[in-house]
């Protein structure tokens, strides 16, 4: 996207400021609404016209421009009058590769939304909701539930329920026998009195005794599982559909291997986020619109906290001391200098003195995720709208070594035209080959492929009589993202999407940098709220 020509830059004034920010990603926005709660003074700059960075919901027909941008639209170094500091060079790199694009997009296309981030959801209890609330964000964007019981879980060529409840379990006839009914119910029991017990840390007799023991918490999770004589099927479903492990658990040789005390902390998220709103069925949301108005609901409380915001304006250059040690602030595309006492980039901004290590190493060692995005115009499962599906490790393959997440949206929540539905699936990887593979399996296991002219018709009108034929691809696109962490340094930078269903990961990354920018304040206090918000426990509409 090619930008405006330099005459055409707003001025902006003043010209120093506590905090200079670049990129309008979740986590740049999330810390430019707590520094400025904590009284900081906040220049907020991005070189899209709208919010969100790599965290961005963009329409359909932007998305090959933002996966695949041109490397000629990039803005040459204005000069400066300044020489009181030495400028280095800042460039964007490209996160996204192998991108690869299937079939043509409905009209009209730009009803569709696309979310960069794909497919994540919020738990109902999260803390990312909390800080919404909380500081009063939640004003700014709308919640929609993913159905409760639309959470599935594919098990030897079948889809089943996952089960969150007692309820769940002994009303489902299909996914498990009576008695593994009777023992998933009993270590569901032993989890809530765990979760209950630790809630009252200086509990002593009965309420002391129902805790788990240290020595089974330090356990890996699926040894634990194993000591509750949880089947393989069980253990699938608690391990990857409800505790939300990445990779194969299964295994000497995991990329992260989940404690019992870990995977016992995200049953008691998921618990707790189930009946949390009165309006949510389940335990996850998704915000309306996608997930782009997250970020731009941090934006607006950090604006009204006094951050100035400036949009289609990127940064050009640094400036640093004669050493090239400290940065002293940033120069704009416009070429006007800006003073800072912290600058923090979002993770598209190529900085030499951070990317030096990864420049000589080979970017097959990076981490990366394979997301993938489909079209479809019958939802997967008969009479739902949203919902989450989990391939568990090796259920497609026997080298799947990670989980497919899938979630399936539908027009209920702005995303895509009546009758239509958006399609997300991600999975971890390291080689993108294989990722990509893996989340092209989950798609054939999942949908029809795309019906040639001569056979539209034929299919349509089978689809008439089988509620069973399986929902066809319209559109897709299959591509792999490098992830990156958050760096701490005189220079912040923030950390890419994750391969993660929720934003827990990205949350405690923001508070580790605010805690480098404002090491005495509290992160997002309640009192950050402007004096007018309303917080109402129903927010999650």
């Amino acid at each position: 996207m090619a930008e405006a020509p330099a005459h055409d830059y707003p001025t902006i004034e003043p010209t120093s400021f506590d905090v200079v920010i670049c990129g309008t990603g979740l986590p740049e926005s999330v810390l430019a609404a707590a520094c400025a709660a904590a009284g900081k003074t906040v220049l907020h700059v991005d070189p899209n016209p709208f919010y969100g960075s790599l965290y961005s919901s963009v329409p359909l027909p932007s998305l090959p421009s933002f996966l695949s941008p041109d490397p000629s639209d990039s803005v040459p170094l204005p000069p400066s009058g300044d020489d009181l500091h030495t400028a280095v060079d800042l460039h964007r790199r490209n996160i996204y590769s192998e991108v690869e694009i299937s079939g043509a997009a409905p009209e009209p296309s730009r009803r569709f939304t696309v979310d960069l981030v794909g497919p994540r959801v919020l738990y109902c209890a999260d803390e990312a909701v909390d800080l919404l609330l909380r500081s009063g964000g939640s004003h700014h964007v709308e919640f929609k539930s993913v159905e409760g019981g639309s959470s599935l879980f594919y098990w030897e060529g079948q889809l089943y329920p996952v089960p969150g409840s007692r309820q769940d379990i002994f009303n489902d006839v299909a996914t498990f026998k009576l008695t593994e009914k009777t023992v998933l119910f009993s270590f569901f029991k032993l989890v809530r009195a765990h979760i209950a017990a630790a809630a009252h840390e200086d509990g002593e007799g009965e309420e002391a005794s129902d805790k788990i023991s240290e020595e089974d918490l330090n356990l890996p999770f699926v040894e634990y599982l194993k000591k509750q004589r949880l089947p393989p099927k069980m253990r699938a479903v608690v391990l990857y559909a409800i505790a939300m492990a990445d990779y194969d658990q299964d295994t000497d040789c995991c990329e992260k291997l989940l404690t019992a005390r870990e995977g016992i902390q995200t049953l008691a998220l998921y618990s707790s986020s189930i009946g949390r709103f009165a309006n949510a069925q389940g335990a996850f949301i998704y915000p309306m619109y996608g997930h782009g108005e997250l970020a731009q609901a941090f934006c607006r409380r950090a604006a009204v906290k006094g951050a100035l915001y400036v949009l289609r304006m990127p940064v050009s250059a640094l400036l640093m001391d004669e050493e090239r040690k400290n940065c002293l602030g940033a120069r704009l595309t416009s070429g006007q200098d800006i003073l800072c006492q912290q600058l923090i980039l979002d993770p598209s901004y190529k900085v030499p003195i951070l990317d030096a290590p990864s420049d000589g190493s080979d970017s097959n060692l990076l981490r990366k995720v394979a997301r993938g995005i489909c079209i479809i115009s019958k939802s997967v499962k008969q009479d739902s709208s949203n919902l989450l599906i989990v391939f568990p490790p090796k259920s497609l393959e026997e080298q799947q070594i990670a989980a497919i997440r899938v979630l399936q949206l539908s027009s209920n929540l702005v995303v895509c035209p009546p009758g239509m539905f958006m399609v997300y699936l991600s999975t971890p990887c390291a080689d993108t080959s294989n990722g990509k593979q893996c989340i092209k399996k989950a798609i054939d296991a999942l949908f029809a492929p795309q019906a040639s002219d001569s056979l539209e018709g034929h299919l349509e009108e089978t689809s008439e009589n089988n509620e069973d034929l399986k929902p066809t691809v319209i559109w897709s696109c299959v591509y792999v993202q490098e992830i990156t962490e958050g760096t701490s340094s005189s220079l912040l930078s923030c950390p890419t999407p994750d391969e993660r269903l929720d934003y827990r990961s990205i949350l405690d990354s923001s508070k580790k940098l605010f805690a480098d920018i404002c090491p005495n304040e509290e992160f997002l206090p309640e009192n950050s709220a402007a004096v007018y918000a309303d917080v109402d426990s129903d927010s999650a509409d």
